[in-house]
């Protein structure tokens, strides 16, 4: 019988209290006699018994399992239950379980309180409360400014850290809604809550002023909303009746760590049994409640934990322990030290000259303290989190591996995506890219967890996007960061800052005032602002969601709308990018003898393509979305972008002004070359790529698209020798070199392991990662179709090579599990394709092959570019390859 699974409303299973501007459900199908949906049909009621329907769509064939949008009107504090039932072609249903949807409130009792205490000090606010009745349903809305756990009875509420996340305050503040029914008792209760600095008032940024840039106060509004069996309801807000205490934590900062003294401990002071003498009344605080907001983050979890694998004496006599990988999070530890003794942890990334090091971290401390009170008890940070492989150790008098835990945090998404090669360096690639996803998806994508940065920047997030989305179910954690944009966006006539939240831009109006208009802005770089546009089109793609790309569009309209607008004004209406800073093809090698961090693309290059590539997506999503008359001027903009871009940047015989590689790949890639020269294009890359020796010099921009442009132009046997280089510069490099995520530079560490620089060297920074893609869509062949979004069609091509024996890719799919794998026996090639239920994949070959078969059925010969159609099903396909000249 149909299975129908996966049930998500906006991306996330039964989701409470979430900030929902539309609704988006989507689910799976499995184990159907059929190959496709017939018809399908949605509830949703108040109850779960659904007596009280408030929609029925019907039995539907124009039902979407990717995204079917009810269109209803959501009340607040509202549960809503929804299900599916959905049949086949064969006559085949079934019918889901129940899923849920649960709005949030606006409270209207609640103050913003504070302690009056000195600003330094991160407080503890705790109310104590009297129920008449155990509750039937319970939920609290809150926020605290700038980080928060929250306690009932003594127990920690939920299982996320670091809430309220990270957003611009000044533009919006997430209300988070925790379910606390089981928590509650009748009678006496205490509900507790700690405040720490967190991104809102903390020290944040890397360059001068960087404390304080949103506020230097502590602060928390909740309400505590209790519901009896009679039908009753009580409101406990937070006001001036709550009691306020100075906290075990001295210091706490994102980039320096924290200081608890267990010494100042407060017996049971988030329970019944707390003796409040000592303790004083909260205060109000002054803050806009206009800018409290529904959550849109995903909770940041404890994902998993790593256990140490050595301890190392150093050379200058420290006490090192070794996680063995690289992670975002913190250790745990038993203290078993007697009161009044000092634990100290520091964090770092790398062993330099066999001690330990951590001057990369450049002004971030990344330290850990805690003073015994001689209780013997587990231990763990609670307001910042470290970027690390290495914990250098004193003040434990024996270290015992087993009293230490290495914790990853990172925002909770499924994983989705596995590779195995029969490679074991480019296996290990893969892990180090995956590791490097998981240490910067902590609320925003970062570029790197550890040093004094840790900020979304936009490059970094659609360069990587593609991977990202293949590797973990991203949708909703990029939907949080795109309304983060478009909030910046509006404040900036749709320009888009180098980082999101926009603390730069913050950080510049400080030190040189908002009205300044000689230095620089950190806004609208090339292929860093046009994330606006690359990240909801690849997401489409990625996921079928039509109502997401519908919210993201505006993102894309204001940024294209923007470029268009310093053209006009700035750039004589030449339809070209002419005109500000961009950090272009940063990073790039074919520059770096200069010991520039600039590639040396001309940047108003890069732009002017960026430009055409933003306008171009901005076209296709004004399609999909019946936008026709932006979809008409959009398309007509991009050809006179096109136009000029040719008149430009050629020469009249076809000659490319910019011969670098990132010149080549980019007009190679989006098609920015005059008719008839096209083969010049593929034969100045040949020619550059052997003049280097077959090795990249690409940087940010170059290097996500360098092995896909030179598979499609038929030199697949390149895009491998680049990734199996094991030399530098290349991935496998690092490999070899002990790296356990994705690295800054192609050369962060020198062959004699040393740092190559200390100002900007990140050993977790992701972006070239990108290379993850390139193996999932050409070495295992998944490539998911603009014209079918979602996977509901989709291409299996995989490029083999004599180097490589086999390779598997698994991927959950929107549509359900797809599998695309190979491996050599003796002279063929056995493929093993499994294609999930109502969708349809086409097996397209990338040589000509003497002998097909097809699930043991001989087919006659096939050449490459032609294609299989399959439908649901596993498949067996053997080919043996026509020897080539």
């Amino acid at each position: 019988m149909m299975n129908i699974e996966c049930l998500r409303t906006n991306h996330i299973e039964n989701p409470i209290g979430y900030y929902m501007p539309s609704v988006s459900l989507s689910w799976i199908v499995t184990k159907a006699k059929g190959n496709y949906v017939d018809k399908a049909r949605v509830k949703i009621a108040y109850d779960k018994e659904f007596s009280n329907i408030v929609y029925d769509s019907g039995e539907r064939s124009d039902i979407s399992s990717l995204d079917f949008n009810p269109g209803i009107k959501l009340q607040e504090q509202t549960r809503y239950y929804w299900k599916v039932w959905a049949s086949d072609n064969e006559g085949d249903s079934g019918e889901s379980n129940i899923a849920y949807f649960e709005t949030s409130v606006t409270m209207k009792k609640a103050k913003w309180i504070k302690a009056p205490f000195n600003k330094k000090i991160q407080p503890l606010l705790r109310k104590s409360i009297n129920l008449s009745g155990k509750p039937v349903s319970a939920r609290l809305y809150i926020c605290g400014l700038g980080v928060y756990e929250a306690y009932i009875n003594g127990n920690k509420i939920g299982d996320e850290y670091l809430a309220p996340y990270y957003n611009d305050y000044n533009l919006w503040l997430q209300v988070q809604t925790y379910d606390v029914t089981d928590n509650l008792i009748k009678g006496n209760n205490c509900l507790g809550v700690m405040l720490g600095n967190g991104w809102y008032k903390g020290r944040f940024g890397f360059i001068d002023k960087m404390d304080k840039l949103y506020g230097d106060t502590c602060h928390m509004i909740c309400e505590l909303h209790v519901f009896y069996k009679d039908g009753s309801k009580e409101i406990i807000p937070s006001d001036e009746s709550w009691m306020c205490a100075e906290s075990p934590v001295i210091e706490s900062s994102i980039y320096d760590g924290e200081i608890w003294d267990s010494r100042k401990e407060i017996p049971d002071w988030n329970t019944v049994k707390c003796n409040e003498e000592g303790f004083v009344h909260a205060v109000t605080y002054k803050e806009n409640s206009k800018l409290l907001k529904s959550r849109f983050s995903l909770p940041v979890r404890a994902i998993e934990q790593i256990s140490p694998v050595k301890v190392i004496d150093t050379v200058a006599g420290e006490k090192v322990i070794d996680f063995g990988q690289e992670m975002t999070g913190w250790v745990e530890f038993l203290c078993e030290e007697k009161k009044g003794t000092k634990i100290s942890f520091w964090f770092g990334e790398i062993l330099q000259n066999k001690k330990f090091y951590n001057k990369n971290l450049r002004t971030a401390k990344q330290e850990y303290h805690y003073y015994s009170n001689g209780t013997k008890t587990w231990v763990r940070p609670h307001f910042t989190f470290y970027g690390f492989r290495y914990v250098k150790v004193t003040g434990i008098s024996k270290i015992k591996l087993d009293n230490f835990k290495g914790v990853v945090l990172h925002s909770d998404m499924d994983k989705t995506g596995t590779i195995e090669t029969s490679n074991e360096k480019v296996n290990k690639l893969i892990s180090n890219a995956l590791w490097g996803q998981k240490g910067n998806f902590l609320d925003v994508p970062t570029d790197c967890p550890q040093r004094d940065e840790r900020m979304g920047w936009t490059g970094d997030a659609q360069v990587f996007c593609k991977t990202a989305s293949f590797n973990m179910y991203t949708p909703a954690f990029y939907r949080k960061f795109l309304f983060d944009m478009k909030l910046e966006q509006d404040t900036l006539g749709g320009n888009v800052p180098h980082v999101v939240p926009d603390i730069l831009g913050q950080i510049n109006d400080i030190k040189f005032g908002k009205d300044d208009t000689e230095h620089q802005k950190p806004h609208g770089s090339c292929a860093w602002a046009d994330a606006s546009t690359i990240i909801p089109w690849t997401l489409y793609n990625m996921y079928g969601d039509k109502t997401m790309l519908m919210e993201q569009y505006g993102n894309m309209k204001a940024w294209v709308d923007h470029v268009r607008k310093v053209d006009k004004e700035k750039c004589g209406n030449s339809y070209l990018w002419m005109d500000g800073f961009h950090f272009a093809d940063w990073l790039a090698l074919d520059n770096y003898r200069k010991k520039e961090s600039y590639g040396a693309t001309d940047p108003y290059f890069v732009a002017s393509a960026y430009y055409y590539y933003s306008v171009s997506l901005t076209a296709k999503a004004a399609a999909v979305l019946g936008k026709t008359n932006d979809e008409k001027r959009y398309t007509n903009l991009a050809t006179k972008i096109k136009k000029a871009f040719i008149r430009e940047f050629y020469t009249s015989t076809g000659r490319l002004a910019q011969q670098t590689q990132t010149a080549l790949v980019l007009v190679l890639w989006l098609g920015l070359i005059p008719d008839g020269f096209r083969k010049r294009q593929i034969d100045a890359l040949l020619k550059n790529l052997k003049d280097e020796k077959d090795h990249l010099t690409t940087g940010f921009v170059g290097t996500p698209i360098l092995n896909p442009v030179l598979t499609e132009i038929g030199h697949p046997e390149l895009a491998y020798t680049l990734l199996l280089n094991e030399e530098y510069p290349g991935w496998l490099y690092e490999v070899n070199m002990g790296a356990t995520t994705i690295w800054e530079r192609w050369n962060s560490v020198l062959p004699n392991g040393k740092i190559s620089d200390t100002g900007m060297n990140s050993l977790n920074h992701y972006a070239y990662g990108s290379i993850v893609e390139w193996i999932y869509r050409y070495m295992g062949g998944l490539e998911p179709l603009e014209d079918a979004p979602g996977f509901e069609k989709f291409k299996i091509r995989p490029y083999t090579d004599e180097r490589i024996d086999s390779c598997k890719v698994e991927f959950e799919s929107p549509k359900g599990t797809i599998i695309s794998s190979w491996k050599k026996e003796k002279s063929w090639y056995h493929f093993t394709v499994k294609v999930p239920f109502d969708t349809e994949a086409e097996f397209e070959l990338t040589k000509d092959a003497s002998s097909v078969k097809l699930n043991k059925e001989k087919l006659e010969p096939m050449k490459k570019g032609e294609a299989l159609t399959l439908t649901k099903g596993t498949y067996q396909i053997y080919l043996k390859y026509e020897k080539e000249d």
